[in-house]
């Protein structure tokens, strides 16, 4: 008799989502799906909007990730103003969005992630949590508090607040940095860059512990996309689209992000609202393709900055080159931290900071324009039309998460397949799978616009519809 297993919701992601796992006769796993089970209103109800008010309301579509709508958004207004920035205006926006990718990483690593490596994927689930993690390694999660805190303050220091920073703007930012908050900054550098190599060390202490797992943790060739700079450097607000392979080997290179409709297509499925972006020339769904720190690590040829490249030799070293397993997301996040500390650190020297033009001035002189940056969860593509006036009458918005769903979904299949044989499932076995979806840090806010909150529900149902077991956590 065929069984089905149901984890809804998935929990220590940003939203609310589930996961089916189909058993066969046998008490295998046929299939498994990751669901998200919340519905986008953010494209319809954007239309009619001027475009100036655009990065605004955008960057409300998660309190996670806002600048990188922001960012996303401006840029895309950019291209309808037919302007280039100034100078300074474009290295406040990178200076902004270098924080943005060093406050989520760490959350998902310190406070999201951390609970199941350092508390362990079979530890008692009433402790493995954030507060169960600070009572056993308290420095380890102040040092998570403070480096979030850090771009944070950051993302303050420019926007004027943590959240939804009304900021960057079409035709560049609305205020420069303060040289006094430029100073707190710089001096806090030197804490952000030991934690974050701390937390480098901790975590590769960790990968024996973890070998099974970081072997079926969604390890399978695909291909990965991102934006690279001129010479292949990592790359995280402008740039070209690079498409590499499995084993390495590009693909496509040179891509304007703003033609991404020729080699993006969206695809959709009737028991998920959201969409399946793949490969267009390869089809769907064999154009299935990653994007994210473990895409960007990839993709690029090295960091440009001398902490994050040795790191990254080393990570190509313990991941055998092109690496696919999705359980080092973890591992290529914590580069990602120490490489921006250390962007910040150079871009907080620069005198052209505190130029005093900042916006260039212009009315609408294109009907049409996409705005495309990496969000800490890979590349965003914001995509507008607009009328004669600047009145917004077309959105559409590729999100990272979006795009990692292809490959979400045979992760959860791979895992489930490994670890779950027969009716009876033991707890730590569906936190595995729960784990495997948490290494590619979904943020289902940016991607469906999450409301409220529900328990985890898991039901066991036969063929005919029957229950055969049910658990509540």
């Amino acid at each position: 008799m065929g069984q089905r297993i149901v984890i809804d919701p998935v929990s220590r992601i940003e939203g609310h989502a589930k996961i089916s796992i189909e058993l066969d006769d046998a008490g295998e796993v046929r299939d498994a799906r990751f669901h998200i089970t919340e519905f986008r209103g953010f494209e319809a109800f954007c239309v009619g909007r001027p475009l100036w008010e655009m990065p605004g309301i955008t960057s409300r579509i998660c309190g996670i990730c806002p600048v990188s709508h922001l960012l996303a958004s401006a840029k895309a207004g950019d291209q309808i103003l037919a302007v280039a920035i100034p100078p300074a205006a474009a290295k406040l926006r990178r200076l902004m969005n270098l924080g943005q990718i060093i406050q989520s990483h760490a959350l998902s690593f310190f406070h999201l992630s951390a609970p199941d490596l350092l508390l362990g994927l079979d530890s008692d689930p009433a402790r493995r949590n954030l507060f169960g993690l600070i009572a056993a390694e308290p420095e380890l999660a102040r040092g998570g508090i403070r480096l979030r805190q850090f771009g944070q303050e950051l993302i303050a220091a420019l926007g004027g607040r943590k959240i939804h920073p009304a900021w960057a703007v079409p035709g560049g930012v609305r205020a420069g940095l303060h040289p006094e908050q430029r100073r707190e900054l710089q001096a806090r550098i030197p804490e952000a860059t030991a934690i974050a190599r701390d937390a480098l060390e901790r975590f590769k202490a960790l990968l024996a512990q973890y070998d099974e797992e970081s072997r079926v943790f969604g390890n399978f060739p695909t291909m990965f996309l991102g934006l690279v700079g001129a010479d292949g450097e990592w790359e995280h607000y402008d740039g070209s689209i690079r498409i590499v392979d499995g084993a390495g080997a590009i693909v496509a290179d040179g891509l304007d992000p703003a033609s991404y409709q020729t080699f993006i297509g969206e695809a959709v499925e009737p028991w998920s609202y959201l969409k399946f972006p793949y490969y267009l020339p390869a089809g769907y769904p064999n154009g299935v393709y990653r994007v994210g720190p473990l895409a960007r690590l990839n993709l690029c040829t090295h960091f440009g900055t001398p902490l994050a490249d040795a790191e990254l030799r080393e990570y190509r070293q313990r991941g055998g080159g092109t690496v696919n397993g999705s359980f080092f997301y973890h591992y290529a996040r914590l580069i990602e931290i120490l490489s921006a500390i250390e962007r910040i650190a150079q871009l907080l020297d620069d005198p052209e900071l505190g130029a005093t033009r900042l916006r260039a001035e212009a009315g609408i002189n294109r009907l049409e324009g996409v705005g495309v940056s990496e969000a800490p969860r890979g590349t965003l593509f914001h995509h507008y039309r607009v009328d004669e006036h600047g009145l917004i009458t077309h959105v559409n918005l590729l999100i990272a998460t979006g795009q990692n769903n292809l490959a979400m979904n045979r992760a959860v299949a791979q895992i489930a397949r490994h670890y779950i044989h027969g009716p009876q499932i033991p707890e730590a076995m569906l936190n595995r799978v729960e784990a495997g979806i948490r290494a590619f840090d979904p943020c289902l806010s940016c991607s469906t616009h999450a409301a409220g909150t529900m328990p985890l529900h898991i039901t066991l149902h036969a063929a005919d519809g029957t229950v055969l077991d049910e658990v509540l956590r």
